[in-house]
């Protein structure tokens, strides 16, 4: 990889979290975003002094300039990257709260999302592009 893109950091052990990060790769058009798995030693320095309780209790999105954003409010930031993002960026902004408390409902029940979707949706390994600067 080449420059820096914006850290997306997820739950490898998580079939759910692999599944959603791939669909957010796909849609990650012009290479904005790098996959991280919190297991990962990167996940590590991107969080450095975040206790692992909080670590691995959410997504988060780590900027180039360092900024860190944790579970609801990772959603603006991550939808300004994306193509068409723009829109789904303002709700969030506008209802935080609202944008939390979704995020949490989904964390509670990816397990059961996972179920749904099936063993072969959620089988895949995010990987960044290699395309990607």
């Amino acid at each position: 990889m080449t420059g820096w893109r914006t850290a997306l950091l997820y739950d490898s052990d998580c079939a759910f979290c692999r599944w959603a990060t791939n669909k957010l790769l796909t849609w990650d058009r012009h290479g904005r975003l790098e996959p991280v798995a919190l297991q990962d030693p990167r996940g590590d320095e991107l969080l450095a002094g975040m206790s692992e309780d909080q670590k691995m209790g959410s997504w988060h999105l780590v900027t180039a300039d360092g900024r860190r954003y944790s579970a609801g409010a990772a959603v603006p930031p991550l939808m300004r990257l994306l193509p068409g993002g723009r829109p789904i960026a303002a709700m969030a902004e506008a209802f935080p709260r609202t944008t939390e408390r979704l995020y949490r409902w989904v964390s509670r029940h990816r397990g059961q999302m996972a179920n749904l979707l099936g063993a072969k949706a959620c089988s895949v390994d995010p990987k960044p592009r290699e395309d990607a600067a």
